[in-house]
């Protein structure tokens, strides 16, 4: 008999650190349900794969807070609105910046694309609704009519209207042909945060701070459902992919409603606080909130959440008996048309020619030059090419991952039965760490969990594992700046000794020796390094970077000069020629250090003084001598002469490095080819 495990209906997938200031706002990908973007203060938008740690591009080109971002239908593209009202649009495939839109005069509020063109509505604090046309970089209309800051907009599915939302607590329908209001709904008593169009019906949800959700009929123009069972303001909505019901993120849990008649079939606890964005994948629901600088992202098991049936709460109307749902395709509320072309062909009401060129300038996007103040860094290269750069054209969206695992129940017994061992039993009488992989591990902390296996009520005989003598291995040429286990530690070690073939019983004070072996002098060298660090940051608060950087050089440690250029790396501002003739020969060291992380900032480094400074020695060394005396001039000869023979110095270890395999290679190249004119 087998012993069959629950798993969890709820679960917290991840949590990371996603900007180096608080978070601003963030969306997920709806087509995948694998991508999320993510806006700061700190003026940028990273791009994450869910469940994965690293960030896979950074984009920049904002000078203020990002407030709203945004994907396209078909995640090749995201715009992001800062706090100034400019817009900038990211293609993700060629990882570069596609346009910049300046029209809004405060921050934006909401974004949207259009389902199948290269059209894009923003909503603003100004309370103006624009329409961009992405192609031809400019404004193509306005519309005008909310009081208070537009805070969600919402292109319906056939792309022939669009909802916009606002803190006026009115929802206003836009025609895009007629280029005007269709009708304006204002039931709610609250600003609303959140409206969502049915996939396939006629049919529009709106979520305020009233505590209220409410349905809308768009071929009748009234509200046919409301519901008031929510305990705070409705944040999010997201209708299942069939239109079956409607999910809502209310705080700490997740709430499924039907309409005709109101009604709520289930209420789950999620942990994610206020959650900000809903996507659904795989038979799952994906939710992610922010808290400071961090992103926490949750899943939802939807094949164990109720969408008909018995009801939890609700109203029902005129005491009518609860109906199930119509099947899928059979309500007789009208459905929409999506059309066969693109948004391209599709008329939409444009302003006149005189009214884009008005004196305002908020039709027409800033000249090619703060476009080239953008850029996207990718900061993951292999997950940025297994999702934005396909091999296989087909196949051009996120790839189809399988659903996120789900991991037990919380007190759910792994083991079938006392045949097996007990878990506090010492290590060698239990199976050794390989042997132990197979089996099921529970915790309430589940991070990309892998599926749950039954464990069988045979008893399962435990071989005995002998000891092995210890094995120096040789350390290895070059240490990883990522890796899994620590370097300097055999496991071998941690064994107890074997004693006729027999393992022996490790004892706490023998393991504990064991484990601090050597905790003392790693103590004492971080002491010092910190004592260090201390004494560069008391130089530093001077603002003398040159004095800084000498006085880590003078330690004589290395770790102390790589923390001080990772700063300056990223601050090519700070860089003088005096900085120049004192880092680089660290940056020798640097390039033939064992650690691969003092190579990267090494190679970081020179390639900064090569762009940054490199015409500046050449010009100096070949300009013909000056009439007279001139002291400036003759202190920047003499230290671009020290930087070129040091440059020389350095070309002929990268020449040594060029022929290696892999990303260490490929820097290399790159810095040989910046100092292939050191041979002329």
């Amino acid at each position: 008999m087998a012993v069959a495990n629950t798993t969890k209906t709820s679960w917290r997938l991840q949590e990371i650190v996603a900007h180096s200031s608080s978070v601003a706002c963030l969306a997920l990908g709806k087509n995948s349900g694998r991508l999320l973007a993510t806006g700061g203060e700190d003026c940028r938008v990273n791009i994450w794969a869910v469940s994965k740690p690293n960030c896979i591009m950074s984009l920049t080109g904002h000078n203020n807070p990002v407030e709203c971002v945004k994907f396209n239908n078909s995640e090749e593209q995201v715009v992001a609105g800062s706090q100034s009202g400019s817009l900038r649009v990211w293609d993700l495939e060629a990882a570069k910046i596609l346009r910049t839109l300046m029209g809004h005069k405060a921050n934006i509020c909401s974004l949207d694309f259009h389902p199948f063109g290269e059209y894009l509505a923003s909503g603003s604090m100004d309370t103006n609704i624009k329409l961009w046309d992405v192609r031809r970089k400019g404004c193509v209309f306005r519309y005008k009519g909310h009081t208070q800051a537009v805070r969600c907009l919402a292109f319906s599915p056939d792309g022939k209207w669009l909802a916009s939302a606002s803190d006026d607590s009115t929802i206003k329908l836009w025609d895009l042909t007629a280029g005007k209001m269709i009708t304006e709904f204002t039931a709610h008593t609250g600003a609303i945060n959140i409206i969502q169009f049915h996939p396939n019906e006629y049919l529009l949800a709106s979520g305020s701070s009233d505590r209220t959700i409410k349905l809308w009929d768009l071929e009748k123009f009234k509200m046919i459902g409301s519901s008031e069972g929510e305990m705070g303001p409705v944040r999010c909505l997201a209708f299942n992919l069939d239109g079956c019901c409607l999910y809502s993120g209310a705080v700490d849990s997740l709430r499924v409603y039907g309409w005709e008649p109101d009604r709520c079939f289930d209420v789950v606890p999620v942990g994610w606080g206020k959650v900000e964005d809903l996507a659904i994948c795989n038979h799952q629901l994906i939710g992610v909130s922010y808290n400071l600088a961090n992103v926490s992202s949750y899943v939802v098991d939807l094949t164990r959440v109720k969408k008909s049936g018995s009801v939890i709460q609700g109203v029902i109307q005129d005491d009518q008996p609860l109906t199930e749902p119509s099947p899928k395709g059979s309500t007789l509320r009208r459905n929409y048309d999506r059309p066969l072309t693109t948004c391209s062909t599709q008329r939409v009401k444009q302003s006149s020619e005189s009214d884009r060129r008005s004196p305002e300038g908020e039709r027409r996007s800033p000249s090619s030059e703060d476009e080239k103040e953008s850029s996207a860094e990718i900061r993951n290269p292999e997950d940025y090419k297994e999702i934005f750069q396909p091999k296989s054209a087909i196949s051009r969206t996120p790839p189809k991952s399988e659903p996120f695992p789900a991991p037990l129940e919380d007190g759910e017994s792994l083991l079938a039965n006392q045949g097996l061992v007990e878990f506090m039993t010492p290590m060698s009488d239990r199976q050794q760490p390989g042997q132990l992989k197979n089996l099921p591990v529970a915790s309430s902390t589940p991070v990309l969990r892998v599926e749950p296996t039954v464990v069988a009520t045979a008893p399962c005989p435990i071989p005995a594992v002998t000891a092995r003598p210890p094995t120096n291995h040789p350390p290895p040429s070059v240490i990883l700046s990522s890796r899994n286990e620590p370097i300097g530690l055999n496991v071998g070690d941690f064994l107890p000794p074997a004693r006729n073939n027999r393992p022996s019983v490790l004892g706490d004070d023998e393991a504990l020796a064991q484990i601090r072996k050597g905790h003392d002098t790693m103590c004492v060298m971080l002491t010092s390094r910190h004592k260090n660090l201390d004494t560069i940051r008391a130089v530093w608060g001077s603002g003398d970077v040159k004095t800084s950087l000498d006085s880590a050089v003078s330690m004589k440690d290395l770790s102390i000069v790589v923390d001080i250029l990772n700063i300056v790396n990223l601050k090519p501002s700070l860089w003088k020629l005096d900085l120049c003739t004192s880092i680089l020969p660290q940056i020798e060291e640097l390039l033939q250090s064992k650690y691969e992380s003092y190579v990267q900032t090494g190679c970081t480094s020179l390639k900064l003084i090569l762009k940054r400074f490199w015409p500046l020695i050449s010009d100096t060394l070949t300009a013909p001598p000056s009439v007279g005396v001139d002291i400036t001039r003759e202190e920047r000869h003499q230290k671009c002469k020290a930087c070129y023979k040091q440059l020389k110095n350095l070309s002929d270890v990268v020449k040594n490095k060029a022929d290696q395999v892999g990303r260490h290679g490929s820097a290399f190249k790159e810095l040989q080819l910046l100092m292939a004119p050191l041979d002329y």
